[in-house]
């Protein structure tokens, strides 16, 4: 269990580094210039804060593996994090609209691998979690 919170840690590292790109890749700068400066504002701290939030959840597991699986206070810190997690699952199939991958040969396979990685992280909190 160890292992599999280590390798979800690294990956949520590198989800957390992925977010330095959305303003170029989404072209915030065009795209926002119809937004008000608060509107405009919110989305970048928020994503901010998005990405340092999975930064330390992934840090957390790649340092912790051993409290998480084996104390009762990791059982509770896994117990929300696969709420968390859970919830950013159920966002990517009824949240996201289809048509942003649908018919879209890249798009679709990031919504793939990364509705495979909500997964993966949901399965592996459920195991920490009835384990601590």
């Amino acid at each position: 269990m160890e292992l599999h919170l280590k390798i979800i840690g690294a990956m949520m590292i590198v989800l957390a580094l992925i977010h330095l790109v959305f303003p170029v890749y989404f072209k915030w700068k065009t795209e926002f210039t119809t937004l008000s400066l608060i509107n405009r504002q919110v989305m970048y701290v928020h994503t901010f804060f998005i990405a340092l939030t999975v930064l330390l959840m992934g840090l957390l597991c790649l340092t912790c593996g051993y409290e998480l699986t084996h104390t009762a206070f990791g059982k509770k810190i896994t117990g929300g994090l696969l709420i968390f997690w859970f919830i950013r699952l159920i966002c990517q199939f009824f949240i996201y609209s289809p048509a942003l991958w649908r018919c879209k040969k890249f798009e679709t396979i990031i919504h793939i691998i990364f509705s495979m990685f909500w997964i993966y992280v949901c399965i592996v909190f459920t195991l920490a979690y009835q384990t601590a």
